[in-house]
């Protein structure tokens, strides 16, 4: 006979308790970990006992790994994904309790201390006071959306459900999506293997709330993309007793972001929603130290999310937009030109890395152009933004004869949008938990974009037009340390949908999980959504 492990609200708070306790922050080694706790929890299930080969761990670079386990009916063929990640952001914040982020039941008691109790913001004091709510880091981002999965793939297994499960847990969510970019090639083999048909994938990322007194609840059907156009301004270097010999890069720079920031061109609307409006992540010139030469080379990245937009297209818009920047840029300089009787250095280009790229190949050749790319990604202590900024900015070095410019390139990461609020499985879907959470006197609300972006983006992916190569050809890190697996999204069709339970500030000190939602009632709902799929 098979006993459940997990199958109480007390057993999976328990479970939940666990693996939050297994601190798996992004880029450390408790990520590198993680995974394989994480097989070996599920391998105490009596079914992977049986079938230890049924789970799997996928190399996601950098150590860390994804791992899928696939509860396989001996008759089923349709599957169902279920999507979770398993890194948390850092935990700074916590200051001195940050000793006690990956341990909820401690925190929330030790929190009700008047010394902490005090500082708390309102809305979460009053949390905390009703009992309500468990906090801790990951508790609500997004382990209990995975502490969800393995309870239901456990039920399934031993229900013997006729329907085939691939929990998908994968790490680096909160920053490149490694895990989920490695998962996708697996999912494809794996359906190819099994003989599988992908009937949904299933995120269960937390409800967000949409204010301080909001506690509704969200199922969503589709999540926001996001894309990170970014520039390198390249003036002209002088001593500062000498400005009007060069031309400063955060001259240049300020009309680019001034033109960027909160710049509705970029917005969408689509199904009644629309994306948050542009604005910079990162602003820097690129001198390494202190001296009187000017800052002749800076760089920006930009965020813009989409709905409906492709790379090509965003890349279009941002060519537009920085082209009139430049032109603002180029009459006031010419009018202080003109007010200080000095010819100047010359109007700003605008260019795409393709096109500095196509000319430092013809001027340098691609053997030299290569090595200055490798010298450059070869520099561990830099990410992937840094590494696309710093390759642009050393092809630029040697073709000054293009200054002054301002050079548009891509910088990881890109989320495509997904959306399936049309697709009668979704719709049906949506009103059934509706439904259900009528059971339990709460309201649930359809949101066709899921704002906190996920790593649904990288499923049912389409684009017939190939428009995602204007982000290969722009991205400088293409193909050596980023790339995305188009293919093989557009390989796995199939409807998206999250349901997750309820919580509050993610990625802040107070996040914290509403304990009825993701005990008792999400358990519930997630069951019911899977047996009306078979």
């Amino acid at each position: 006979m098979n006993n459940y492990l997990w199958n109480t609200p007390e057993k999976l708070r328990a479970l939940l308790c666990e693996i939050v306790s297994l601190e798996s922050r992004t880029l450390t080694k408790g990520e590198h970990e993680f995974a394989y706790k994480l097989k070996n929890k599920l391998q105490t299930l009596s079914y992977f006992l049986e079938n230890p080969e049924f789970i799997e761990l996928h190399d996601a670079g950098l150590e860390r790994n994804a791992v899928t386990a696939l509860y396989k009916h001996p008759s089923a063929t349709e599957t169902v994904v279920l999507i979770s990640h398993f890194d948390t952001v850092h935990t700074e914040e916590y200051g001195e309790l940050e000793p006690l982020a990956f341990y909820p039941e401690e925190l929330t008691k030790k929190l009700m201390e008047p010394k902490y109790k005090k500082d708390l913001p309102e809305a979460a004091r009053i949390d905390l006071e009703s009992g309500n709510y468990l906090f801790g880091r990951g508790t609500m981002d997004m382990k209990m959306g995975l502490a969800l999965h393995m309870q239901l793939i456990e039920k399934a297994s031993i229900e013997e459900w006729p329907i085939n499960l691939i929990l998908t847990a994968v790490p680096d969510e909160e920053v490149n999506s490694a895990g989920m970019r490695a998962a996708v090639v697996e999912l494809v083999r794996l359906r190819e293997q099994h003989g599988l048909s992908y009937k949904l994938f299933l995120n269960s990322e937390p409800s967000f709330s949409q204010g301080p007194a909001d506690t509704n609840e969200y199922i969503y059907s589709g999540t926001i993309g996001k894309i990170m156009p970014a520039t390198l301004f390249y003036g002209k270097e002088t001593h500062v007793g000498e400005p009007l010999k060069g031309m400063t890069a955060n001259f240049i720079a300020s009309y680019m972001t001034q033109h960027m920031e909160w710049n509705p061109i970029f917005s969408e609307t689509d199904l009644g929603e629309s994306t948050p409006l542009p604005v910079s992540l990162q602003l820097k010139d690129l001198k390494m130290e202190y001296s009187t030469q000017t800052p002749y080379r800076a760089a920006a990245l930009y965020n813009v999310f989409l709905l409906k937009r492709t790379a090509s297209q965003v890349m279009d818009i941002f060519e537009q937009v920085a082209m009139e920047a430049m032109s603002a840029c180029n009459e006031q300089y010419k009018r202080i030109c003109e007010r200080e009787k000095v010819q100047g250095v010359g109007e700003v280009k605008v260019l795409r890395y393709e096109a500095l790229l196509e000319y430092a190949i013809n001027k340098l050749g691609a053997e030299e152009v290569d090595l200055i790319k490798s010298h450059v990604l070869e520099k561990s202590a830099w990410d992937d933004r840094e590494k696309s900024i710093r390759i642009v900015d050393q092809l630029m070095l040697r073709c000054q004869e293009l200054s002054p410019a301002t050079v548009l390139l891509y910088a990881p990461p890109y989320y495509p949008a997904i959306n399936s609020s049309n697709h009668p499985l979704v719709i049906q879907s949506i009103e059934l938990m509706k439904k259900t959470a009528k059971t339990f006197n709460i309201e649930v609300e359809q949101i066709h974009y899921f704002n906190g972006i996920c790593d649904l983006s990288y499923v049912n992916y389409s684009d017939d037009s190939n428009e995602w190569t204007a982000f290969e050809r722009n991205t400088p890190v293409w193909g050596d340390t980023y790339s995305i697996p188009f293919e093989a999204m557009s390989a796995l069709q199939g409807p998206v949908l999250n349901v997750g339970p309820f919580g509050k500030d993610a990625h802040q000190k107070t996040e914290r999980l509403h304990v009825d939602s993701a005990f008792k009632e999400m358990p519930v709902m997630i069951d019911t959504l899977i047996k009306s799929l078979f």
